[in-house]
């Protein structure tokens, strides 16, 4: 593949453990990794930050 047909982020290490990234699994090196990510998605580890206010919990009419 030449060069110019790479994506730009090709050459940087898995984001999880800094290994090269397997193309099966890219921007990861493994299966493993994609999985160690997404659990921290999903956690709450990362987050995007706003300036929104916290929603209210919703009210359940019990009539």
């Amino acid at each position: 593949m030449p060069a110019k047909d790479k994506p730009a982020n090709s050459n940087k290490p898995c984001p999880v453990c800094g290994k090269p990234p397997a193309p099966s699994f890219t921007p990861f090196c493994s299966a493993r990794c994609a999985d160690v990510d997404l659990h921290r998605w999903l956690g709450g580890v990362y987050r995007v930050e706003t300036d929104e206010p916290a929603a209210e919990p919703l009210r359940r009419d019990d009539d």
